[in-house]
């Protein structure tokens, strides 16, 4: 498998409206230790499966040289919480695909995914890129594969409102200066970069009246 740097991950993520699936990629090993995390209690995924997703989500936007992934911006928060409402459709996927996983896990490497190394996971994750995993079944490993990146897609650069992308970390990768309803002329000069707001959307009276979650 072919990997690409957190770049130009980031790229095709900005491109895409940091919302859309970047189908058959992985980014670069993390070369950064990933700082421990306050657990968060779950809304709808079960203990162990919150285990395997917080893994998975952790290896496909690492944490590196480059500053946060997708763990430190609770991308697995923010699927735990949307299949109890808008991703609800998914909720059987999750459930076979996380399960599928770790059987696969323990055939491969003797574990469950959540306690294999870095290398082990991205390995395994690969396999299931390339769909070369028969005991998932219909629709395959590479279709729920792609389902999780484009929610962990979803949860690390979407706005934080719905429970992904906690301090802003996706869109201080992006450069993305946050929501804002008027932009003045010097913040359009291409000589610099725009003041970061660190604002959702929802702190805007206009659109709702309630705040982003946070900690």
């Amino acid at each position: 498998m072919d990997y690409i740097s957190r770049r130009e991950l980031l790229k095709r993520a900005s491109a895409a409206s940091a919302a859309a699936a970047v189908p058959g990629v992985l980014t670069e090993a993390a070369q950064a230790p990933a700082a421990p995390l306050r657990a968060e209690p779950l809304e709808t995924l079960t203990q162990p499966e919150a285990e395997t997703l917080e893994a998975v989500v952790a290896r496909l936007i690492p944490t590196d040289s480059n500053g946060p992934g997708a763990r430190e911006a609770r991308a697995a928060h923010y699927i735990d919480r949307a299949l109890g409402g808008t991703l609800a459709a998914s909720r059987e996927a999750y459930k076979s695909g996380l399960a599928s996983l770790d059987a696969y896990a323990r055939q491969a490497k003797g574990s469950r995914f959540s306690q294999l190394s870095e290398s082990d996971q991205d390995e395994l994750l690969s396999a299931l890129e390339r769909n070369a995993v028969p005991a998932f079944g219909a629709p395959g490993a590479a279709a729920f594969f792609n389902l999780v990146l484009n929610h962990t897609l979803q949860g690390t650069f979407g706005d934080p409102f719905y429970g992904g992308n906690r301090n802003f970390v996706g869109w201080d990768l992006l450069g993305y200066p946050g929501v804002r309803l008027a932009v003045t002329p010097d913040e359009q000069r291409l000589d610099r970069r725009p003041r970061q707001l660190h604002m959702s959307a929802y702190d805007y009276s206009m659109f709702s009246g309630r705040k982003p979650n946070g900690d």
